[in-house]
């Protein structure tokens, strides 16, 4: 049964198929009538056995050399008589019927006929009662008679049990149910699909007492929608295998740096300290010097990429301790202050008492304080200042750094915290640095559950302010999942920015310019 209904339904849309093109050379610019194509293919079926039937007749009077030819020609000049007369009576009768209904008479008899899609009245048992709608021919040429059969028929085996759910839910007392479904096609030609996807936004229609008499539902087309949905999974797999290899390639690359590194300063102290034998002139310990500073800039270069490398794989793990806040900052300004002293800027601090203790990475506290006064340090001339400021309010403390130095102009403010990203991001800068350490200090101040917050003038100065819990609930929360956004950003590129580049914050922080 079921090879030999596959049998008629191929034999049906041939049919059908041909008819359309028939019909459509002379349609003199009207659209295809189904109820025509559907009484055509009718009428071939019943005049079928005639093309047997009369020349076998005439084959038994005049012979097969003259009736076979005569009856094949009477047998289709009979069914193109009976098929012109077919259609133009239903021509003709709709057009008197035209004639007597007024204009505005058949939009509002079925105003669906407007409405993308194919509209169906489905019975409180599923069975499709009416169909319209704008787009119901191409619906209806992919649809395998659907009029008088149960809709759930259409549906593709495994989206059967959604429509049934549906279709209860609207029993239950639901007044509107929408869903996705896959449709087979009838029949499958060279360049087509097997399925066909489809939004059904089902309407309950209900009796006074509540009982659902039919459903009103609307069937759109959502192939394109399914098309953008693959291609944003596939896109966003690519960035992951992405994302995952750079990192991979990061950790790798900096776990590889590191054991010459520690090398290089190894040998380049043994050789300052002249332990194995003096130096012949200043210029050897000059040049041993150099080596030492560039080594370790560099390590310090590879341990930040390694540290953000952990924070964006969210393998960076924070070791919670209680420790006093003054102290760590105060002990950051004597390890900078011969930096600051080198290049001529005053480093102070200003500290309140009663700063009390703060449950955090102390690690993590360290490097993001002497990020930031680094930072300051080395966009701040001779003759400048930086302060280290901090103040506690409630369950938070806000620690901030300001510089009276070259400050960041308010269309740079978009781009500070991102990696690799310096005010002056050229190859003709004047100041060395990969441009990590804003974007490190944010990932870390996350971690904590913080908030970060930058303001700036041009040529007057910049204030860094991070906020952090002071009881560590922040970094707990973060823990669950130990995931931060990066690369971390203090604006969308291309948001609105104010003359004096004030980047937007979550916290109400507000720090002066030295």
């Amino acid at each position: 049964m079921v090879v030999l209904r596959k049998v008629s339904d191929a034999l049906t849309v041939t049919m059908d198929g041909l008819l359309a093109r028939l019909l459509s050379r002379h349609a003199a610019g009207r659209p295809i009538d189904r109820a025509e194509i559907a009484a055509l293919r009718r009428l071939t079926f019943a005049l079928s056995p005639a093309f047997l039937a009369i020349p076998a007749g005439l084959t038994l009077l005049f012979g097969a050399a003259t009736g076979l030819p005569i009856g094949f020609a009477l047998a289709t000049a009979l069914y193109l008589l009976a098929a012109v007369a077919l259609v133009a009576g239903r021509r003709l009768g709709a057009a008197g019927a035209e004639a007597k209904v007024p204009p505005h008479a058949g939009i509002a008899a079925d105003p669906y006929e407007f409405c993308p899609g194919l509209f169906l009245t489905v019975d409180a048992g599923g069975i499709v009662r009416s169909a319209g709608g704008r787009d119901r021919q191409m619906f209806l040429s992919f649809l395998r008679e659907p009029l008088a059969r149960p809709f759930v028929e259409q549906v593709h085996v495994s989206d059967r049990l959604a429509f049934v759910q549906a279709l209860d839910e609207l029993r239950l007392g639901a007044d509107v149910v929408v869903t996705d479904l896959r449709l087979d096609r009838p029949v499958i030609g060279l360049d087509q699909a097997q399925f066909l996807n489809v939004r059904l936004d089902m309407t309950a229609v209900r009796a006074d007492d509540g009982t659902l008499l039919a459903v009103r539902a609307q069937m759109l087309d959502i192939e394109g929608e399914m098309r953008m949905r693959d291609a944003v999974a596939r896109k966003e797999e690519e960035a992951n295998a992405a994302h995952e290899i750079k990192s991979r390639f990061l950790a790798a690359v900096s776990h590889e740096m590191r054991t010459p590194l520690n090398a290089i300063l190894g040998f380049s102290d043994i050789l300052a300290g002249e332990y194995f034998g003096k130096l012949e002139n200043d210029r050897q310990r000059e040049y041993v010097q150099l080596i030492r500073q560039s080594g370790a800039h560099l390590l310090s270069v590879v341990n930040t990429m390694l540290d953000m490398s952990k924070i964006e794989a969210g393998r960076y793990e924070l070791l919670l301790e209680g420790f006093d806040l003054a102290d760590t900052l105060t002990e950051c300004e004597r390890m900078l202050s011969l930096q600051a002293q080198t290049k001529g800027v005053k480093l102070t601090s200003r500290l309140p008492r009663g700063l009390g203790e703060i449950t955090a990475d102390s690690r993590a506290l360290r490097q993001i304080v002497i990020n930031l006064v680094c930072n300051a340090i080395k966009f701040t001339e001779t003759g400048g200042a930086v302060i280290i400021d901090a103040i506690r309010t409630g369950n938070e403390v806000t620690i901030s750094v300001s510089d009276t130095g070259i400050g960041i102009a308010p269309e740079k403010m978009a781009l500070i915290g991102r990696p690799f990203i310096q005010v002056q991001n050229d190859l003709n800068r004047n100041h060395e640095g990969s441009g990590l350490g804003l974007s490190l200090v944010k990932g870390l101040t996350a971690l904590h559950g913080g908030t970060f917050r930058i303001e700036s003038r041009p040529g007057e100065g910049t204030v860094v302010m991070v906020t952090l819990p002071v009881d560590g609930s922040g970094a707990r929360a973060a823990d669950e999942t130990n995931m931060v956004e990066f690369p971390p950003r203090l604006a969308e590129a291309g948001a609105g920015r104010k003359t004096g580049g004030k980047a937007p914050g979550h916290d109400q922080a507000e720090a002066k310019i030295a």
